[in-house]
């Protein structure tokens, strides 16, 4: 009779502390915190410019403008909001609710196109105590997921690795609003 060998694993030792890469954003940290109290609304500033680079917009129709997300939760996260300082959804027009719900679907478009992600992200927070950070302005998040990637809910209290920068993804977005008609 022949012995049977073993098939017990040996554990390796992991090291302490875990080795891992760390990436130093010092400049979030007045953001998260909400010490930086600008006046004004900073998406009607963008909403009475025109599109650009600077305000991040990349499109805008009648009623409506999408704005990267300065702080992306991923490459490609876009807002959908409206040019008129609202944020009651029931505030809005016919026309302005119209207007925005198509404005998301065209996001929707857009990030397919350039990203080709595996599925997305929608979501509007109504209210401050729903998360809104800019509770009086209404403004719906389109973000790009993939398989394997860092689940959603945890990515907005921890940090989060973006692999381009915002002009990066405004280069990408502006390509292809450049063909849409408004």
């Amino acid at each position: 009779m022949k012995a049977k060998k073993s098939k017990v694993k040996s554990k390796k030792k992991s090291k302490w502390p875990l080795e891992r890469q760390v990436f130093f954003r010092p400049n979030r940290k007045k953001y998260v915190r909400k010490e930086i109290k600008e006046s004004g609304c900073v998406f009607c500033r963008s909403a009475e410019a025109p599109a650009s680079s600077e305000t991040l917009c990349v499109f805008k129709s009648k009623h409506t403008q999408i704005v990267l997300n300065k702080f992306p939760y991923n490459n490609g996260h876009l807002l959908v909001l409206p040019l008129r300082h609202c944020g009651d959804l029931l505030k809005l027009s016919p026309d302005e609710f119209t207007d925005l719900h198509y404005m998301i679907r065209l996001a929707v478009e857009a990030i397919n196109a350039v990203y080709q992600p595996t599925g997305l992200n929608i979501g509007l927070n109504h209210g401050s105590s729903a998360g809104a950070g800019i509770p009086d302005h209404l403004h719906y998040h389109v973000v790009p997921r993939w398989t394997g990637d860092v689940n959603f809910f945890p990515l907005i209290a921890e940090t989060k690795v973006v692999i381009e920068t915002v002009e990066e993804s405004y280069k990408s977005f502006a390509e292809f609003f450049k063909g849409v008609e408004s």
